[in-house]
């Protein structure tokens, strides 16, 4: 698996607010994604994006995947949008989020203008990446295509409430679903779908927000529904959800140090030196290149958090 991002927390930020985006800088998110499209009213978005721009240059946010969501090509902005963050903050901005993605010419258009604008400004062409939002019907139809449209392309997003609304989806608001009825259900499909795309062409896969900010148990079930499915993160709107984010989305301790031990152990037994086994006993359990790719999973999601090992292999005596 490639070296990818930590991505647990994605921490959505407006940027029509100077103050929240000041703030942003001391939270343990992993990603921050600084907001032009439904978090600023129309007249803000011009301001919005000098506030980004600003920000991103003043700096601050390390350790953070620094990224810009801008508005969807179906509207006048989105063009403005990324001329102005990339032209102006290029050099300090890892990805560019585009929202309600429909199809797979919509990310090429998106990659050539990122392109067009690298090489006239001198920044190294295709290091910018590209964040794809599924947020209605015909995405979600097309996200195989999506996600292989360009070799920017870093992450699947699901948008739930806009892709909701794209299927008139009413039964899901909260209290209005019919007895008996388990909202994870009519989401399972969806996930699984990006999820599948995801990871065909080896790109990460976000959850959308939780929008009950203040119910933390309630974002903390949701995040573990997507976390058991297998993904990498999911979106944050307020700070106090930052931490749950993390926690939900990270290997524990012990699976961490179980993963990376089967890893070094699998690695010795199969080599010359240990005798080139391809299925050996790691204490009670047995191991094999199938145990191999399920601890790299769970290695790389470790290793991305910045988790330490507390257990190293021990090759056995002679």
């Amino acid at each position: 698996m490639a070296p990818q991002r930590a991505r647990r927390s994605n921490l959505a930020v407006p940027g029509s607010s100077p103050k929240m985006l000041e703030k942003a800088k001391g939270l343990p998110a992993d990603q921050v994604f600084m907001d032009i499209e439904d978090a600023v009213a129309p007249i803000a978005k011009p301001e919005a994006r000098k506030n980004i721009v600003a920000a991103l240059n003043e700096g601050g946010y390390e350790g953070k995947t620094r990224v810009v969501r801008v508005n969807d090509w179906t509207t006048q902005w989105t063009y403005a949008d990324v001329v102005e963050v990339v032209e102006g903050a290029g050099a300090n901005l890892d990805c560019i989020m585009l929202p309600k993605v429909q199809t797979a010419d919509q990310v090429v258009a998106l990659d050539l203008l990122l392109t067009q604008i690298e090489k006239s400004n001198g920044l190294e062409v295709g290091r910018i990446g590209i964040e794809a939002q599924i947020e209605n019907a015909l995405g979600l139809i097309n996200v195989d295509a999506i996600a292989q449209a360009s070799p920017r392309v870093e992450t699947i997003i699901f948008g739930p409430a806009d892709f909701m609304a794209s299927i008139n989806m009413k039964s899901l608001v909260v209290g209005e679903q019919p007895p008996g009825y388990d909202v994870g259900d009519a989401y399972h499909y969806i996930l699984m779908r990006i999820l599948m795309a995801a990871r065909a062409y080896d790109k990460q896969a976000i959850d959308g927000p939780y929008l009950a900010i203040k119910d933390l148990d309630g974002y903390r079930r949701v995040a573990g529904r997507s976390a058991a499915l297998g993904f990498d993160g999911k979106w944050v709107l307020h700070p106090d959800q930052v931490a749950a984010a993390n926690e939900v989305f990270s290997p524990k301790q012990e699976d961490y140090d179980h993963a990376e031990l089967i890893l070094d152990a699998y690695d010795y037994y199969t080599s010359a030196a240990g005798g080139a086994k391809g299925a050996v006993m790691l204490g009670d359990e047995m191991i094999d290149e199938a145990s191999r790719k399920m601890a790299i999973v769970i290695a790389a999601k470790g290793r991305a958090a910045g988790m330490q090992r507390t257990r190293a292999f021990e090759k056995p005596e002679a």
